[in-house]
């Protein structure tokens, strides 16, 4: 299985996003770009790639414990960036920074211990993308346009493993479909 531990925006926070992207995609040039839906917006904390499915009930485990030992916090989104000359853009976050950080480093450490090949460690970057170009794009005016842009404020209440479902059918624009295949509340959550 292809997986992912992540954390999800409620669904009023997905809402205001969604108004935000209808606003970026009447920007010029916004047609060459991949827009992601609502379904897979998340906060990526620590992606395993194709998982034996002999190792998903130890990563099951130490996620839980993660979880257990990770109390819930405020976030929201704010802002916007870039990744890779435009290939990636995306909304940022905005809140309790700090306890994101540390939950997306127990999720990783999960899947280290657990025994998947997570290659090279990368300084976490929080971020939700909200569009993707195959080639490099100048999206400035994106970045820009979401400068102002910001969400309520929630408590993250819960990790989830995610299953990431690759397209298969070749139509361009089809988006990989998630799955939440195991969810464990955080900390004083329980």
């Amino acid at each position: 299985m292809r997986l992912f531990a992540a954390v999800m925006p409620p669904d009023e926070v997905a809402r205001e996003l969604a108004a935000e992207i209808d606003r970026l995609r009447t920007l010029p040039g916004a047609d060459g770009l991949r827009w992601t839906g609502r379904p897979g917006w998340h906060f990526t904390l620590a992606f395993y790639g194709e998982v034996d499915d002999a190792l998903v009930p130890e990563l099951s485990e130490r996620l839980e414990r993660a979880a257990s030992r990770s109390e819930p916090f405020a976030l929201a989104l704010r802002g916007g960036g870039q990744f890779g000359r435009g290939r990636a853009l995306w909304a940022g976050a905005d809140g309790d920074l700090d306890a994101l950080r540390l939950l997306a480093e127990r999720t990783e450490a999960a899947g280290r211990k657990a025994g998947v090949d997570m290659g090279e460690h990368r300084r976490y970057k929080a971020h939700l993308t909200v569009a993707r170009s195959r080639d490099a794009t100048d999206v400035r005016p994106y970045v820009t346009a979401l400068r102002d842009f910001a969400s309520a404020t929630w408590t993250v209440t819960e990790l989830a493993l995610v299953r990431s479902n690759l397209p298969r059918s070749g139509q361009p624009g089809e988006q990989p479909r998630y799955e939440a295949v195991a969810r464990w509340p955080l900390g004083a959550a329980r």
